[in-house]
């Protein structure tokens, strides 16, 4: 018989949702399955000959450190290459205003802890990455969805709820953003708006949190200023090497004021006490080798093309006549396609799957699951086989359902 340990649980853990994705990615694991599904980098694009390299000049030269517990805000030698790193982006930090984090995950993991009590309001836009969802939701906060533009969230309706909070004597705890070829819409959010969004924070007292794991991955047009860069006071930035070198790692840091990061310090100290020691000494070595910078204009270069593919073949085979869309992303992973609301794609992934063919549902990445007709797809993981294949597949079975 079956132990019931559920008593046991918190509050805080019974309101902690699987992830999603997560479950869907184990439909999706079948090797005769084309999967759009994952969030995944192109494993093809890993640098092993530049990390073997890396790993035996760390075990020559820091064996001793690198082996050993690491201080909690991550070792030295990162910690200096990332300043110089962040430095020629255009954001000027020191060392009390940057912290490793065990990848950007964690990041939202310790922004839950610093910032939520139950009940409190978190806007972000809608759809908003399912990841930080799920962070947030184990403190059980109410979370508010403000619809996306072409340009990034509607910067009219986010003012418009700000102010409605506020005369309901309610301030939100922060605004949280995916600002660069968003997760899971694939917009960018302009420089226009992203200005009056600090002045928004600065006017109502808000914070700010700037999750950054895709904007290295421009394939073309200009960057938008980061966000931190137009007021450090106000905006916490998460960075992750996951996208731009690989995921293993497990490696990201957080950029902000330093009084925000001596206590996301305090708070990390107890999850984990350090980041993988090791895999930081390796990060370094590659960043004063120059490999970081070459190997994200190697992607670039192969997740351009393989975007550049998936549209032409969207363009090729979906019905747009009869009222579906997509976004054209200027980079990252995603892309994010809407078919009329009549449809739900919940209901359609099981005939996607059974076409062997597997995409994201929409509605997971709604904060109260209130759009059901869309889906994420992602281009960097699939080969350009796959791609080909896999959106005929997609664009017959839309077809049939509509």
């Amino acid at each position: 018989m079956q132990s019931d340990y559920s008593r046991y649980f918190s509050h805080n853990a019974l309101g902690v949702k699987k992830s999603q994705i997560r479950e869907l990615l184990k439909l999706t694991a079948k090797p005769d399955i084309i999967s759009f599904a994952g969030g995944l980098p192109d494993p093809g694009m890993f640098p092993v000959d530049w990390i073997r390299e890396a790993a035996g000049a760390v075990l020559e030269k820091h064996a001793a450190s690198a082996l050993q517990y690491g201080k909690t805000e991550g070792v030295d030698p990162l910690r200096d290459q990332l300043l110089k790193y962040l430095g020629r982006q255009g954001i000027p930090v020191n060392r009390e205003q940057l912290m490793v984090i065990t990848a950007s995950q964690q990041g939202l993991d310790l922004v839950t802890r610093l910032f939520i009590d139950p009940g409190d309001v978190i806007l972000c836009g809608a759809p908003t990455y399912i990841g930080a969802l799920q962070a947030f939701n184990s403190q059980r906060p109410r979370v508010m969805g403000i619809d996306l533009e072409d340009d990034g969230i509607d910067t009219v309706r986010l003012a418009a709820r700000i102010r409605e909070l506020a005369a309901q004597n309610t301030r939100p705890k922060f605004i949280y953003l995916v600002p660069d070829f968003q997760n899971p819409a694939g917009v960018t959010l302009s420089e226009s708006k992203r200005r009056e969004i600090v002045d928004l924070a600065e006017e109502h007292d808000l914070l700010i949190i700037e999750d950054t794991p895709y904007r290295q991955l421009r394939f073309e047009g200009e960057a938008p200023p980061p966000l931190i860069s137009l007021n450090n006071r106000r905006v916490l930035s998460l960075f992750t090497c996951s996208k731009i070198l690989l995921p293993g790692f497990r490696l990201g840091w957080i950029a902000g004021p330093p009084q925000l990061i001596e206590k996301l310090v305090t708070l990390k100290q107890s999850v984990d006490l350090c980041s993988p020691t090791f895999n930081q000494f390796i990060l370094a070595e590659l960043f004063e080798k120059g490999r970081i910078e070459k190997q994200i204009e190697r992607i670039r270069q192969a997740y351009r093309e393989k975007r550049d593919l998936m549209l032409e073949m969207l363009q090729a085979h979906m019905p747009r006549e009869k009222g579906v869309s997509w976004t054209r992303p200027e980079g990252g992973l995603f892309l994010w396609v809407s078919l009329p609301e009549r449809v739900n794609t919940g209901e359609l992934f099981q005939q996607a799957i059974e076409k062997k063919v597997a995409y994201v549902v929409g509605e997971a990445f709604y904060p109260g699951g209130e759009k059901k007709n869309s889906m994420r797809l992602n281009f960097s993981f699939p080969t350009t086989e796959d791609i080909r294949e896999g959106i005929q597949r997609l664009g017959r079975l839309i077809r049939e359902s509509l």
